[in-house]
């Protein structure tokens, strides 16, 4: 199934999604509206809400609550990924100027503040409590493994460690998706737990490949520097192959005592990662993660 494919049964309530998330700023300040046409402006793959459509559909849902919920997913990813902009230092997101790169760093932070508030409210008129819980638990999730990969992450090459972190930055909330979803149209456990289980594997999956890509994709098409990874110290699964492969190369060895900073020996290792098998190997974990959603 190709993007065009997946996305096409639910494109006209992507819309409607779109709409709510404009709305939002319907009452606040001038400035804050901007920020939010400017975000949306830059568009997005919308993937989270177009699982909690896909899912709810294909169970009977109503269409209004499913619209609600869908905006109030995409609105929480957007606000993470607002805050995790201005804590990278990233200046540009799928070609387009961040919010930091424009506003102050204050400004900023409550800019996302504003859409964690507004994602909540959201979430909150879905009026089932199990999934606020739910909400909430992921938000927790989603922080607990930034502050986790900004203070104990650095230069880990450790399995556990990395399933650990792209499980809060990206599966928690692919798994949100699919479940709540689930769980407003179904009181089925069995069938509530199959499509968590569907959203965390298709998330763990994204997130490899989203990490394959700092090796082999396209800078510009990225919107980040080839390696971008290991240069803040973060040891992504194509490097945690190639280590297992290699592990008495210096270059490897360094990491773990700061060498992530060294730029040069940094850019060297991800040739070689790039020219080993540790890409491929990767690139069939992740279809491992496909196949058993």
């Amino acid at each position: 199934m190709n993007n065009a494919t997946f996305f096409i049964p639910v494109q006209e309530q992507i819309l409607l999604v779109e709409d709510r998330m404009r709305a939002q700023g319907a009452d606040c300040n001038q400035d804050l509206r901007a920020a939010l046409e400017h975000l949306l402006a830059a568009g997005g793959k919308r993937i989270r809400p177009t699982l909690v459509l896909l899912v709810g559909n294909m169970l009977g849902g109503k269409p209004e609550p499913l619209v609600t919920l869908g905006t109030a997913v995409e609105l929480l990813h957007t606000a993470t990924l607002v805050h995790d902009d201005l804590i990278d230092g990233a200046l540009l997101r799928r070609g387009a100027e961040t919010l930091n790169a424009r506003w102050s760093s204050a400004a900023t932070v409550l800019t996302g503040d504003f859409l964690f508030a507004r994602a909540a409210k959201l979430a909150a008129e879905i009026d089932y409590l199990p999934v606020m819980r739910l909400f909430a638990e992921t938000l927790a999730v989603i922080v607990n493994g930034e502050l986790t990969q900004l203070f104990s992450a650095r230069g880990v090459i450790n399995r556990d460690n990395y399933y650990q972190r792209i499980y809060a930055k990206t599966a928690s909330l692919f798994e949100m998706s699919t479940r709540s979803a689930a769980m407003v149209n179904t009181e089925n456990k069995s069938t509530i737990e199959t499509l968590r289980k569907f959203g965390y594997e298709l998330g763990m999956a994204f997130q490899i490949v989203d990490d394959l890509l700092d090796f082999t994709g396209e800078p510009s098409a990225v919107g980040k520097p080839l390696g971008s990874d290991l240069l803040q110290g973060l040891v992504t699964l194509p490097a945690i192959y190639y280590a297992e492969m290699n592990p008495d190369h210096p270059d490897v060895r360094s990491l773990a005592a700061g060498g992530w900073g060294d730029h040069e020996r940094m850019e060297r290792l991800v040739q070689s990662i790039r020219a080993s098998d540790a890409i491929p190997k990767a690139m069939r974990e992740a279809g491992q993660s496909v196949e058993r959603a």
